[in-house]
């Protein structure tokens, strides 16, 4: 069975998914979430959504997906434990430590591997098999093809619908390095969106200007069949940051879609006028996913501005267009937007709708013969929030005989309720028929029950008090209540951590690319190099490491892999792309058989040292750890050619505050670099507990 799986930033959102018609929910708390800016849940509200959610037969997923840094591993464990006591049904996560003990702490509870965990290569998800992780949110970069090809027993998720993120997740530190906003800790401020200018690095010549690294927003309807025949489990609809009838009108779009309802123009009208970047069905269907010209929700176009008066703004609508008081508009060329506190008809009258000529207030400075776009609807969302209230189908069986226990049964198919009391006697005056007691069994609605069948089997010339038949309904109820929200668990086992066999090593390291750089080197004890030639070609006489190309398909594991002699992972080092900020991190990848780590760059000295010191506290030996100590950090590794540049040639972004920002495409990958030089401290010493990185 295919899973609808839609996002709840609040209460709000999570009704509107249950009523949407969803299948599962995912929702944050206040941490410890990749959308550290939405409303997010509070302990007692997560209490709340996680009955609802069991209630109506649908299962919550809380989001768990930023790394987690050592001084926060108490506080993170304390809330997996809270979570998992109060019964939701699986953690979506992107910590590689976090993921591995709390998999040992609570093996009957479902872990996801996050999208940020970067799932987009097979190694990585046969690790995550292996490690009992249940499900993987695969990468957006993949392709339907790449997807079908996986042939690994392991739930897959995909988004359908929603914003895009222009970099591969979990490889993204644009946010962080440039504004201390870690887009791996929910706090993305969004630099993708932003207008940057593209020079040529050599000729310092402008090419071209504009969004140039912001995307449309995914729209996969269109390609829906190909979805429904491919082994995805659950569609995944962005967007915890919406509005709750955004949430509900795209899971009811996706949900009609699902059961063979199909959709029309109106529907994806509708969806325009709720999100809309232009759209694309993404890298999954290999479409373009660049939209340059804006970073903003478009909208819906509605009409054109025909005349402009010293007060007022003349618009013609397009046919069965229509445009309500307290709408939002945006005119194309001028890109103002207003509200639409006052409209008026062709003769200047307010009205509160209308259909053709019209005139709104001008408060600004716009073109004649300017589109206009409906970019929000006050009428519309009111209408979308107006919807029936899901209701969970029950069969219902009542039995009354004279002289023995009246009996009501309700399933809703597969838990089962049955109540008896000895209520039930012979009428003096009028008797009950079996249509008084259908219409008592049917009051249901302040409940999450509708009747899909009710059997009655009485006798003639019965008397049961009214009062008592309600009670009897609603005990039977509240029951089935308590079986729907009931969970079982094994609860928290405790976790052994053995002494690895780890032999403490000190070196300095630097990259090299070239032969010319390889020749001089002497000062450094192993090289790194993204050259597989150079490789080759010194292996046997200098101590050389090959960097592995990271998030195709076939390649090695996680992000990326420094292989000494292909022994993976034995003589293999972790890169800082591994995101590793804790010391459970450090040690399971050691235990998997790397020879060291390489911690992320998103931790500053004292965190790095403190990191060190609990590692030996903790597990009673000194990790082989490296820090990038002087290097131009990756910002963004992009699928593709997405700014159509030369291969292997040096360009630089320029943003407004005329920041430089290297960019190169190496065949496969977009590049983007820092517009600085990062130094962790330049007094960082070299000893025998850790490694130090200099990169040139």
């Amino acid at each position: 069975m295919k899973e609808l799986l839609s996002p709840a930033g609040d209460l709000d959102s999570l009704y509107a998914a249950i009523n949407g018609g969803c299948d599962a929910v995912y929702v944050g708390m206040k941490q410890f979430g990749a959308r550290k800016y939405a409303s997010n849940f509070t302990k007692d509200e997560i209490i709340e959504a996680t009955k609802i959610c069991h209630l109506y037969g649908v299962r919550i997923y809380v989001t768990l997906n930023t790394i987690i840094k050592d001084n926060e591993v108490s506080s993170f464990l304390n809330t997996v434990d809270f979570l998992y006591n109060i019964g939701v049904d699986a953690f979506i996560m992107q910590d590689f430590g976090m993921i591995n003990l709390v998999l040992q702490m609570y093996p009957d509870i479902e872990i996801h591997a996050s999208t940020q965990f970067n799932n987009s290569n097979i190694e990585t998800i046969k690790l995550l098999k292996d490690l009992g992780v249940k499900r993987v949110v695969l990468a957006r970069e993949l392709s339907i093809e790449e997807i079908n090809s996986i042939n690994i027993d392991i739930e897959k998720e995909v988004f359908i619908h929603g914003a895009l993120c222009i970099s591969y997740s979990g490889c993204c530190l644009f946010s962080s390095m440039l504004g201390s906003r870690s887009g791996n800790r929910g706090e993305c401020s969004g630099c993708c969106r932003l207008y940057y200018d593209l020079y040529d690095y050599d000729k310092d010549t402008l090419i071209k200007s504009g969004y140039l690294l912001s995307t449309k927003e995914l729209n996969t309807s269109s390609k829906f069949d190909d979805l429904l025949k491919s082994d995805i489990k659950s569609f995944k609809i962005e967007g915890r940051m919406k509005s709750p009838e955004y949430v509900y009108f795209v899971t009811k779009f996706y949900r009609n879609i699902i059961d063979g309802k199909g959709y029309d123009n109106i529907d994806t009208d509708i969806i325009k006028v709720l999100y809309n970047r232009k759209f694309t069905t993404g890298n999954l269907f290999n479409d373009n996913i660049m939209n340059v010209k804006t970073s903003n929700h478009l909208g819906l176009k509605i009409g054109k501005v025909i005349s402009i008066e010293s007060d007022k703004i003349k618009i013609k609508l397009d046919k069965n267009r229509k445009l309500h008081q307290e709408d939002g508009i945006r005119f194309s060329k001028s890109k103002k937007g207003m509200i639409v506190n006052f409209l008026y008809d062709k003769n200047k009258m307010l009205v509160n709708e209308i259909s053709d000529i019209c005139y709104v207030n001008n408060n600004f400075l716009v073109n004649k013969e300017e589109d206009v776009y409906l970019t929000s609807s006050k009428y519309l969302s009111n209408y979308l929030l107006n919807y029936e209230g899901r209701k969970v189908p029950i069969d219902i069986y009542f039995e009354g005989k004279i002289g023995k226990e009246v009996h009501i049964k309700i399933s809703d198919g597969i838990n089962k309720v049955s109540i008896s009391k000895d209520i039930c006697s012979i009428a003096i005056n009028k008797a009950l028929c079996k249509e008084d007691i259908i219409n008592k069994l049917k009051k249901l609605g302040n409940t999450v029950y509708k009747d899909r069948s009710i059997s009655i089997d009485i006798d003639d010339n019965i008397f049961i008090p009214i009062k008592e038949l309600n009670e009897l309904r609603r005990e039977a109820t509240n029951k089935l209540d308590i079986l729907r929200t009931k969970i079982t668990r094994k609860g928290r086992q405790k976790v052994k951590f053995s002494k690895l066999d780890i032999m403490s090593t000190s070196y300095n390291t630097i990259i090299i690319d070239n032969e010319e750089d390889l020749k001089k080197v002497k000062l450094y004890d192993r090289i790194y190099t993204k050259n597989f030639y150079l490789f080759n070609k010194y292996k046997k006489n200098k101590n050389i490491y090959y960097i592995e190309e990271r998030n195709i398909l076939k390649s090695k594991l996680l992000s990326n892999t420094l292989v000494g002699e292909y022994k993976y992972p034995n003589n293999s080092i972790s890169d800082y792309k591994f995101n590793v900020t804790n010391i459970y991190s450090v040690y399971y990848l050691l235990k998997l058989g790397y020879s060291c780590v390489t911690l992320s760059v998103e931790l500053d000295l004292e965190e790095i040292n403190s990191l060190i010191n609990n590692f030996y506290k903790k597990f009673l030996f000194y990790p082989n750890i490296e820090v990038l100590v002087l290097d131009k950090i990756e910002l963004m590794i992009i699928k593709g050619n997405i700014l159509n540049i030369v291969k292997n040639k040096s360009y630089y972004l320029l943003d407004k505050r005329k920041r430089k920002f290297e960019t190169y495409f190496d065949g496969n990958f977009t590049h983007i670099l820092d517009c600085k030089i990062t130094k962790i401290n330049p007094s960082f010493k070299c000893n025998k507990r850790y490694n130090i990185k200099y990169l040139k």
